[in-house]
């Protein structure tokens, strides 16, 4: 009874049109077909061996707690990890979007590691096979290496997001 692979991560949101172009414009995720529910979303897609991995992106109806505003952070969750390739590809990308972000390299492996939020503060972990990736190693330095357990979100830097109408 094996699980074969990840169907998908359900991310609520305040914010759907900033979200969906951080996921897309960002990280570089494309839309897919959504069923046509009660309430506003999309789906984007992950390209995975096997099949698509999906991101459901939900805003209104029960992306909304009691306050009726959808709540920020990855709560329980401390973060979700990516498999990437192109590891200062992904960095000039955060830099170009004004995005703070965290390094990482994994002790005793050849795992190098970058930290980023989404819009709704999810904090998503991307990973990449060292020994494959040019350049320099990642920077541990103080203000730019990851340290567990701390928060670097900052909702003002994603508001650029939020200007731009959502197609």
């Amino acid at each position: 009874m094996p699980l074969t692979g990840l169907f998908h991560i359900a991310i609520k949101t305040a914010d759907l049109g900033a979200t969906v172009r951080f996921y897309c414009d960002v990280l570089g995720l494309r839309q897919a077909k959504r069923p046509a529910f009660d309430f506003p979303g999309a789906w984007l897609a992950l390209p995975m061996p096997g099949g698509d991995a999906i991101f459901h992106i939900y805003a209104g109806g029960p992306a909304m707690g009691p306050s009726g505003i959808a709540p920020n952070g990855t709560a329980a969750i401390d973060h979700v990890s990516l498999a990437a390739i192109g590891f200062h590809d992904y960095r000039a990308k955060f830099e170009q979007f004004g995005l703070p972000y965290r390094e990482f390299l994994v002790p005793g492996t050849t795992l190098w590691q970058l930290f980023v939020y989404d819009p709704s503060g999810v904090q998503l972990e991307l990973t990449f096979e060292g020994a494959a990736e040019p350049g320099r190693q990642p920077d541990m330095s103080p203000g730019h290496g990851y340290l567990a357990g701390t928060n670097f979100f900052d909702p003002e830097k994603y508001k650029s997001f939020a200007t731009r109408e959502f197609a």
